[in-house]
């Protein structure tokens, strides 16, 4: 069945409707598409942007666009209805990954026009899909979190048997999506041609690093407002409908996906063995890889555990999950924040401390150390985890302590002085934000 949207009513009133005809059938097939990119949505989606993000390649700010929003808004809609639009290329910058020494992450960064688009894009992708996709999936999805991933694996972890996790690492995933698979993926569910041009013109656009262009037939760029509901739609064809429909029917197993973020929890070692070599063989078929290096089968029985058997640990979200025990002694699974993630964030405030030591007034530094205690406290601060970030809070501490008193020749605070000084400026509590049961 396929449904004309342009007989629906304004634009928010319409997506509200595709997702509704969307979840009372998942098979229908929606035409005509592009009356959804007019003036009062593509107004909406330039003021949904964030000023302060960083410049595409052609330099121009939101503020700058904004100056004369009417004319270049009207001038980039008669280009679309013309098929006069043509993405430009993403600029690559490379970004430090935590957790690993000189590893980097590429992040493309679009031009200002082509973010609008790509938001009204994700707007109309998401009505569609988010009805369809699976429970398994938590990453960049709405009223969805880390946490509530987190706190859904905790949960079925502490109610189920389970003997084995494989912890999944899929090589380069966002750079390896190949388009014309995907793109095979949204024909199944749009109709509209010009949508789908639109899209495929998207992939064509390329990426710019260090003034060089480069175009493939595979990947989205990460940093893209379009790449995680395209990423997740590739995802939900290979990974989530094949372990709902495949796997789970077959072997007593369960998904947790957050974006490329993976683990399958089964509850025998055996299959989960097999779910392992039929998971590389179902990737293959979609130009994906497992990471051999990083995808591992731990074992995680609480049933050995009591028995004494030593059992494994693996990360997720950036907690590593173990079993541990409760004050009386019973084996309960718990998670912790992890050690590399740990390590490499107080190196990054190592380094900002001592960049920012002589550039900025104490109490300005201060005050921008809160919002990055505040910040990971709030993530990592999750039931199991105080001693945690009560540690990372304590090495903090140290740390402004330490370059505080090299701002200048001399030391510029006793350990009494700084004391008093957090007294009347504090540092966030190390509590617990996120309750898991």
């Amino acid at each position: 069945m396929t449904v004309d949207t342009e007989k629906l009513m304004d634009t928010a009133t319409k997506l509200k409707r595709i997702a509704e005809l969307s979840q009372q059938n998942h098979k229908l097939v929606f035409n005509n598409l592009m009356h959804l990119f007019n003036m009062e949505s593509l107004r909406g989606c330039f003021r949904e942007l964030e000023g302060r993000k960083a410049l595409g390649t052609d330099g121009i700010s939101k503020d700058r666009y904004g100056m004369q929003l009417e004319g270049n808004l009207q001038g980039l809609l008669e280009r679309m209805k013309r098929m006069a639009y043509i993405p430009t290329a993403v600029r690559q910058v490379l970004i430090p990954k935590e957790g690993k020494a000189g590893a980097t992450r590429a992040l493309g960064i679009s031009n200002l026009e082509d973010k609008i688009i790509q938001k009204m894009m994700q707007k109309v992708l998401e009505s569609m899909y988010e009805p369809l996709f699976k429970d398994c999936s938590y990453g960049f999805r709405p009223n969805r979190s880390c946490h509530t991933a987190i706190k859904v694996l905790d949960n079925y972890l502490s109610n189920h048997e389970v003997e084995a996790v494989i912890d999944v690492d899929i090589s380069n995933f966002f750079g390896s999506i190949d388009h014309e698979m995907l793109l095979n993926m949204l024909r199944s569910k749009i109709s509209d041609s010009k949508f789908i041009r639109y899209v495929a013109r998207m992939f064509k656009a390329g990426i710019l690093t260090d003034g060089e262009l480069t175009t493939s037939d595979e990947g989205v760029p990460q940093g893209s407002i379009c790449s995680p509901i395209l990423a997740n739609i590739f995802a939900h064809h290979v990974i989530d409908t094949w372990i709902e429909e495949e796997i789970k029917p077959r072997y007593k197993a369960e998904l947790f996906r957050y974006a490329d973020d993976i683990v399958i929890v089964s509850r025998y070692q055996r299959q989960a063995e097999q779910i392992k070599i039929a998971l590389q063989k179902r990737l293959a078929d979609f130009k994906l890889k497992l990471n051999e290096d990083k995808t591992r089968l731990v074992k995680f029985s609480k049933a050995e555990a009591i028995s004494g058997v030593q059992q494994e640990s693996f990360d997720f979200l950036g907690f590593t999950f173990y079993l541990g025990r409760t004050r009386k002694g019973k084996v309960m699974p718990k998670l912790k924040t992890n050690g590399k993630r740990m390590r490499a964030k107080l190196k990054k405030v190592n380094q900002w401390a001592r960049k920012m030591r002589s550039r900025v007034e104490l109490n300005t530094m201060w005050k921008i150390a809160i919002t990055k205690l505040r910040g990971h406290i709030q993530y990592y601060g999750v039931s199991h985890n105080s001693k945690q970030i009560a540690k990372f809070k304590h090495k903090v501490r140290a740390i402004l302590f330490k370059w505080i008193n090299r701002r200048g020749d001399c030391r510029s605070m006793t350990w009494k002085e700084f004391e008093l000084f957090e007294i009347r400026n504090p540092l966030p509590k190390a509590i617990i934000y996120a309750k898991l049961f």
